[in-house]
């Protein structure tokens, strides 16, 4: 692995040179009759875990007094709404890349890390479900590897990945400086069609055919990387999924106790960077008390 330089970007292979890969610090599992050129990629939110990984980190960090209750339920409310109005426009994604992540800002990478480990143990880890990670398990068994592809940081799917022994991660990225974070991403969220070019971008490196790959989603945002590859499933699929699943006899997939099961905190865009201003605002304003 190559040095790294001064500035570095959370998520860079240093041999790739490809943002938002995050490879899980793990042994390599033992291949049974693997194809080498397939892969299998899984959404985080509502496919591998129930609600967004973002919510429960935003929620962990809450219960460690980094901000109020008060914030973290303004913060759930917002993510509901964009879910319940299943629109993710322009503005939205602008105030999205602009807030994501700002509020780690100084932050250092080391203490982000190990706040993440931590959360995950918590409160991530029983929200797995069970089917969704029995199937990322029969592929790594037929020697498949395993990506999540999210737009939560990667920094949580990589977590994520090394706790569950999967391939790696795929996330949206942060800018590092002398081991801390600016609170600027680099490149874009990790997003809609930004998922199917990563997923794209990653098989040219890893020496994947796409038609051998399969992905995994809940939500009808991914429908680039779920078209990308030569096999999609539907996980808890949303109804717009749902329908267009359906219309394109594709997998279906439902872990979830009833066809109604609530949801939290469910929408991409919304999780992509905790872009909540109550996250950023409650921070700050942790920051600002700590100061005087």
């Amino acid at each position: 692995m190559a040095a790294r330089t001064k500035k570095v970007t959370v998520g860079i292979d240093a041999d790739s040179h490809v943002p938002g890969w995050a490879a899980a610090e793990l042994a390599p599992t033992t291949p049974v009759a693997p194809d080498p050129t397939s892969a299998a990629f899984f959404d985080i939110d509502n496919t591998m875990m129930q609600g967004a990984s973002i919510y429960w980190f935003a929620r962990g960090l809450a219960s460690r007094k980094y901000f109020t209750t008060t914030d973290l339920a303004r913060f759930a409310w917002r993510q509901l709404r964009f879910r319940l109005s299943a629109k993710e426009n322009a503005t939205d994604m602008s105030e999205a890349k602009e807030a994501a992540l700002a509020f780690v800002a100084s932050w250092k990478v080391s203490d982000v890390q190990r706040l993440a480990e931590e959360i995950f143990d918590e409160l991530m880890e029983p929200r797995i479900w069970a089917g969704t990670r029995a199937l990322a398990q029969q592929h790594l068994e037929a020697g498949t590897r395993v990506w999540l592809v999210s737009a939560a940081p990667v920094e949580i799917g990589r977590v994520i990945a090394a706790r569950l022994g999967l391939t790696g991660a795929i996330g949206t990225v942060a800018e590092i400086v002398d081991g801390a974070y600016t609170g600027r991403l680099v490149g874009d969220l990790m997003h809609g069609p930004a998922k199917a070019e990563a997923v794209v971008g990653l098989a040219g490196a890893e020496g994947l055919d796409l038609a051998h790959c399969v992905a995994y989603s809940d939500s009808a945002n991914d429908l680039p990387m779920l078209t990308a590859v030569g096999r999609a499933v539907a996980v808890n699929p949303d109804s717009v999924l749902l329908r267009e699943a359906r219309q394109r006899g594709w997998e279906v997939r439902d872990f979830r106790t009833g066809r109604k099961a609530v949801k939290i905190a469910v929408p991409s865009t919304a999780a992509a960077g905790i872009v909540a201003g109550a996250v950023t605002a409650g921070l700050a304003a942790r920051r600002r008390r700590l100061s005087k």
